[in-house]
This record gives C-alpha cells, sequence and structure tokens, in this order.
C-alpha cells in the first residue's frame, strides 16, 4: 500500500480492488520484479516469458496460435492478424476465446494460410504429435516459423489429457519428421531454479484445488519464500544444463518466404 500525506500525517491510501486483480492475473503469465509473491510457477512463466520473447519478432504478418487458451501472448507478438486456434470442447466453446476450432485432427484452414504460428504448452496434449505437426507445417507458408514450447520437467497436468514429454533430442526429431527446419533451441531454468520450483509444484498440488483461502496463506508463507530462495540462489548454486523447465524451439517450413 502506498502511504500519502493528509494534514501532515501520513495516512495509507486505499487499493483499488480492480487494479490488484488485474496485476494478480499478469502476474501468471508475464511475471514482473513481484511476480514471485504471486506465482507459484514464477521461474516456469519467467522462462517462458523470456525464451518465448527471444523469438516473438519473427512471429509477423498472420499469424496462428495453436491451441491458445486464453491467448496471454496475443499483445506480445508483432502480427499484423491474429488467430487464437482451440480444440473444440465444451469448455472452449463456454469461454469464447478462441477466434476458430478444430476437431483434434484438421485445422479449418487452407493450405498456406499463415506466414507464422506459436505453439505454447500444448504437444505434450496431443496424442498424435506427427499429424499434428504436419497439420501446422500445412497450413505455414513456406518460409513460415513455427516457435513451439514444451515441458521437459513437469508434473502431470490437466489429467487424463497429459501424454508426453520431450528431451531435446526428441523434438528435433518430430519436428523434421514433420518437415521442418529446426533453426534454435533453448532450455529455460537450466540451473537450481528448477528445483524450486518443482518443491512449488509439490505445494501447489497439496493445497490449491482443495481449499482457495489456504492456498492463498500456502502461497505468502511457502511459495513465495521458495520463489525467494530460488532467486537468491539460483545463480549461486551449481547448475546442470541438463535438467530444465522447458523447450523453446525456433523451427521454418522450408521455402521462400512469399
Amino acid at each position: 500500500m502506498l502511504a500519502t500525506p493528509q494534514c501532515g500525517k501520513l495516512t495509507m491510501a486505499k487499493i483499488n480492488p480492480g487494479r490488484l486483480r488485474t496485476w494478480w492475473r499478469r502476474q501468471e503469465f508475464d511475471p514482473g520484479p513481484l511476480g514471485w509473491l504471486a506465482n507459484p510457477f514464477y521461474f516456469a512463466r519467467r522462462g517462458l516469458r523470456d525464451g518465448l520473447g527471444e523469438f516473438f519478432p519473427r512471429l509477423t504478418g498472420e499469424v496462428v496460435d495453436v491451441g491458445c487458451g486464453r491467448q496471454p501472448y496475443r499483445a506480445m507478438l508483432p502480427a499484423s492478424r491474429y488467430v487464437g486456434l482451440d480444440l473444440e470442447t465444451p469448455r472452449s466453446r463456454e469461454t469464447g476465446l478462441a477466434d476458430a476450432y478444430y476437431d483434434g485432427r484438421t485445422f479449418p484452414f487452407a493450405e498456406g494460410s499463415f506466414d507464422g504460428a506459436l505453439c505454447s504448452e500444448v504437444l505434450e496434449h496431443v496424442f498424435n504429435p506427427d499429424e499434428f505437426l504436419r497439420e501446422i507445417h500445412r497450413v505455414l507458408r513456406p518460409g513460415g516459423c513455427l516457435l513451439l514450447a514444451v515441458p521437459f520437467v513437469w508434473d502431470e497436468h490437466e489429467q487424463p489429457h497429459d501424454f508426453g514429454r520431450y528431451t531435446s533430442f526428441g523434438l528435433r526429431a518430430v519436428l523434421e519428421r514433420a518437415g521442418f527446419e529446426v533453426e534454435a533451441m533453448r532450455r529455460t531454468m537450466a540451473d537450481s531454479r528448477t528445483l524450486f520450483q518443482l518443491v512449488n509444484i509439490c505445494v501447489f498440488k497439496r493445497t490449491q484445488p482443495r481449499n482457495r483461502p489456504f492456498s492463498r496463506l500456502a502461497m505468502a508463507t511457502v511459495m513465495a519464500p521458495v520463489n525467494l530462495a530460488g532467486i537468491v540462489l539460483g545463480p549461486v548454486l551449481p547448475a546442470n544444463a541438463d535438467l530444465y523447465i522447458d523447450n523453446i524451439v525456433l523451427a521454418r517450413k522450408p521455402g521462400p518466404p512469399r
């Protein structure tokens, strides 16, 4: 809270609840300097935002966000036209956030419809990855880019629709099999911060589904301190480049851009 002078004394200005909720929601996918206070997945989200952000400038022109969910990165893309695509389910239809829906096999777009594609934290939920990636390849124009993020170290989530984890080598293999050329690969949080994130996943799973007030208390008393410990100790503890949270890949459909 902010202190403001009034009649020669300091009084506490009221916090605007709406602004606080907006700030809290933003920390979920775009955590700022104080995001460690609010986000139990702070390191995972920071890694995603920074890793994807490095390649966002490549997603220009007409871009499709495959498995867009709540479209958390829409405002960060330099696309001239953005299309959010999601799997058609009662839940996705109810939220109504997607611009288009698909049946789990075929995208509702003609061949060569887009200059770029974003697919963040979706491939692990796809049981037919080869077919899925070929479909992304189909709707991209020659020279079009795919920016892909997939977890490597993470708990089972959105059960029972969680089907796989990918090493960097496995990702390269499935992308090349689908016709893509891999241009760049990144590993997020390839140091001890991954361990702090795993601790918070365990705490979150034990508290969040049961009782919201208790989960907020756990965030303040356990998860936020774990985040802070990771921020402080991450740079000084031994790192392991082979233990990390997410793979981020920039791949390209062969051919000159149109």
